[in-house]
């Protein structure tokens, strides 16, 4: 493509970044401010947000990339991961909001009493917030390269700057409408092209996609469903199901937005917005995999799939109109590795700032250099992890977020005989077996077997596991049961209109 368009496209993106995020500095002015937003965003502008930095590098590219390479069976992560709202709204959401905490790990130690609870939630955070942060950087790469020739690791830092810029100033408030912002143009990016590139499509009389076919082992199925997801189809079906599910509620960024929504009836009316936001945006990226499989089957045997968002434009419609549909879609990638950066980045900066720094460093200070720290090991991981996809990294952030805080989160809200023991042994659990895989995952090279299928999608045996070992572990310690724990239990379940005393 067009580089000075391409360069153009990211510096807009970048300039109206910071300037709306210094635009939201004035709002920000207390330690609450940094971290929740001082608890006053409204529904709307909170799932504007939510959305903006939830639909990541993942959803923008590797949805489109996934489909592409393997068909409609990819189709179930975008369903799994709008569904996955729904979960939350039904189970977590409102409660979550009521118990006044933070952060995750302020909600383990306040429902538990325990520190060790609250350390191996920190641990965790920290460990799955970077592991998301990484293809958000890694694809920022890529895109970048792809715009303006720059080499890969430059976008990463690009990106980890304006992320920094905006975090660092204004934190939770800032970012607020800086998210809420990208949501938008995200949306735009991928409609305008969108609707261009099916006209070219229908004028040209092209083949559909359920006929194109790669001279690639398991890449010639559109129309069956199961189709490309390898030796063992309906277990990977479902473990994505499970993990997709399930691992929303666990995802550090997506939980600390229900902590700045006023009380537990804002957090339930922003994630029936939510749902609606995905569902809008997630028609899209199916449709530039579908085009793809006519007009860019040759970028599955390159390994560069997950371009094929950037690079359709070019192909399909050629001249200036191709280039500047393709700037458009660079602009909406970068602001995808924007907000969902600066979601994470704020999610670990709170961790880090209040359990690891906190002590010599104060408040705000804290904040700012857990950031810094944050962003710097996330860039230096996505350096070094050359060959692992976008979509696919995000989908073992899920796999580990469903097989240790969905438990913790639906276990710690709805049953009381949970104890602090029970908690820690499902998290070292589910937290070891899902951990195992994205180490495989990262280090190991392609097997068709069965232990590699397991350990490609844990989600299907690692969430059962730690569910497993978080209620054995608390019926055999019924003396560890928190005293405060019938009242803690109140809290959480009454509406705030009831009046219950929540100090």
């Amino acid at each position: 493509m067009n580089h000075a368009f391409g360069a153009t496209a990211v510096a807009v993106v970048s300039v109206l970044t910071i300037g709306i995020g210094i635009w939201g500095l004035r709002f920000s002015r207390t330690t609450s401010d940094f971290f929740v937003a001082s608890r006053t965003v409204r529904p709307a502008l909170n799932a504007t947000a939510i959305g903006g930095e939830y639909l990541s590098a993942a959803s923008f590219l590797g949805v489109a990339g996934l489909v592409l390479t393997y068909g409609a069976g990819m189709l179930w992560y975008p369903v799994g991961w709008t569904a996955g709202y729904l979960v939350l709204l039904t189970l977590v959401a409102a409660p979550l909001r009521r118990s006044g905490a933070y952060t995750l790990p302020d909600f383990a130690q306040a429902r538990l009493r325990s520190k060790q609870v609250r350390v191996a939630t920190s641990a965790l955070v920290v460990a799955i917030g970077w592991l998301y942060l990484i293809p958000q950087l890694k694809g920022a790469g890529f895109t970048l390269n792809l715009a303006t020739g720059l080499d890969n690791r430059l976008g990463g830092l690009v990106v980890a700057v304006v992320v920094l810029v905006n975090v660092v100033t204004g934190g939770m408030r800032s970012v607020t409408f800086v998210q809420a912002f990208q949501y938008w143009l995200k949306l735009t990016a991928l409609l305008v092209p969108a609707v261009f590139l099916l006209m070219v499509w229908f004028g040209d009389g092209a083949t559909s996609p359920a006929d194109a076919v790669f001279d690639l082992p398991g890449r010639s199925g559109w129309a069956d469903p199961l189709s490309g997801l390898g030796a063992h189809p309906m277990y990977t079906t479902y473990s994505i199901i499970v993990a997709t599910f399930l691992g929303t509620m666990g995802l550090p960024h997506v939980v600390v937005r229900f902590y700045t929504n006023p009380d537990g009836r804002a957090a339930r009316r922003t994630t029936l917005v939510v749902l609606g936001l995905l569902g809008l945006f997630y028609v899209l990226p199916p449709v530039y995999g579908a085009l793809g499989r006519m007009y860019a089957g040759d970028l599955v045997g390159a390994g560069t799939a997950d371009t094929v968002v950037v690079e359709l434009p070019t192909r399909m419609v050629g001249g200036t109109g191709g280039e500047l549909l393709a700037a458009l879609l660079v602009a909406g990638a970068f602001a995808a590795f924007l907000s969902t950066s600066s979601g994470l980045t704020i999610a670990v900066a709170g961790v880090l700032s209040q359990d690891v720094l906190g002590r010599r460093f104060g408040g705000i200070a804290s904040f700012r250099l857990g950031a810094c720290i944050g962003v710097g090991v996330a860039y230096v991981f996505a350096v070094l992890a050359e060959d692992v996809g976008v979509a696919t990294a995000v989908g073992l952030a899920f796999a580990v977020a469903a097989s240790t805080f969905c438990p913790l989160l639906v276990l710690g809200i709805w049953w009381r005989r949970l104890t602090d023991v029970g908690a820690i042994a499902g998290l070292v659990v589910g937290g070891l077996t899902s951990g195992s895989a994205v180490v495989r995952t990262f280090v190991a090279t392609e097997d068709s077997g069965w232990f590699s299928t397991l350990m490609a999608q844990p989600a299907l045996w690692t969430v059962p596991l730690a569910f497993t070992a978080m209620v054995v572990g608390s019926l055999l310690t019924p003396d560890r049961r928190p005293p405060h724990v019938t009242r803690f239990m109140v809290r959480l379940h009454t509406p705030e209109a009831v009046g219950v005393d929540r100090g």
